[in-house]
């Protein structure tokens, strides 16, 4: 049987189609393209007339790609996350999108987005029994996850995503030092709970779901390796020091200048600069020294739980 989940991130949209055959799963198709629905409209709670344009663009392609593949609408999941559950206008976009692509739109909670991510984090191999943090930066929101590969023992979804920071801290490119100390200030103020969960889970590792974390490591493969990491290994061990190396890089750059190291992507070129202050944030105030990534996230997570 075919199923194809999307995802409707803030940043990007994610399509994937999967084949189940008895009790094998192949991936036949993977794309993510940018739809910035957050964009100029996150912090006021709309989705601008631009952004829905943007997303009726990509949504319009994902049909015809479903339609190349013989999908069926009810083999279509299609999640909306952070950007759309905030949104006043949630109900038109959710409208517009039906009408003109026949995709329906299911939003899901920031706490059943955080159990999503936990399932696609376990399905790509990377947690261990020994408790690890999971965190997920999205343009809209942030999940953290503790948990180990048996039980999630503390979730929480935070509405600090990228696109939300950009917008309100990065007032310069490159960041200043000033704007980072406002994040790190923000940060403690805005994660109290993660801070007192932490505190009693104790994890001895940081895994990171996709997004930054997947461009983190490609400059780490053309760092070292000269060419990009194998696109079928779904989780990484990723050196603090290589993290460090990319971070002062990307505080110390601007937007041209970001572009122009290895392994970077237009689709990610600003988003990062916020994402590498929350994770030297995380690290350094909670005594991490591990770093593990994944490139499974919440779309892995919803197909592993259709085939539960």
């Amino acid at each position: 049987m075919k199923q194809a989940i999307i995802d409707l991130g803030t940043n990007t949209f994610h399509l994937l189609i999967a084949e189940t055959v008895g009790s094998t799963q192949q991936i036949l198709f993977r794309e993510s393209l940018p739809a910035k629905i957050g964009q100029a409209g996150i912090n006021q709670g709309i989705i601008t007339e631009e952004a829905i344009g943007r997303a009726l663009g990509v949504l319009t392609y994902f049909r015809q790609v479903l339609n190349r593949f013989s999908i069926t609408p009810d083999q279509v999941v299609a999640i909306g996350t952070s950007a759309i559950r905030v949104a006043r206008n949630q109900q038109e976009f959710i409208d517009r999108v039906r009408q003109e692509t026949g995709i329906s739109i299911r939003v899901i909670s920031g706490d059943q987005e955080a159990a999503y991510i936990y399932q696609g984090i376990r399905s790509a191999g990377a947690l261990s029994e020994s408790t690890g943090l999971v965190i997920d930066i999205g343009g809209g929101s942030v999940e953290f996850i503790l948990g180990n590969q048996s039980r999630i023992f503390w979730k929480q979804s935070f509405e600090i995503g990228g696109q939300r920071l950009r917008e309100r801290f990065m007032t310069s490119d490159p960041i200043s030092l000033t704007s980072i100390r406002r994040l790190n200030d923000y940060f403690q103020d805005q994660l109290l709970p993660l801070a007192n969960a932490i505190h009693q889970y104790q994890p001895s590792v940081m895994i990171g779901s996709s997004g930054s974390f997947d461009t983190l490591v490609d400059m780490w493969f053309m760092h070292e390796q000269g060419h990009l990491p194998n696109p079928d290994q779904a989780t990484f061990d990723l050196p603090i020091q290589e993290f460090y190396r990319s971070y002062e890089l990307l505080i110390t750059k601007n937007n041209a200048e970001r572009m122009q190291l290895q392994g970077m992507i237009e689709l990610r070129v600003d988003m990062i600069v916020v994402a590498v202050c929350l994770i030297d944030y995380v690290l350094k105030t909670y005594g991490i020294t591990q770093i593990k990534t994944s490139t499974y996230s919440l779309k892995e997570g919803v197909l592993a739980s259709l085939n539960e």
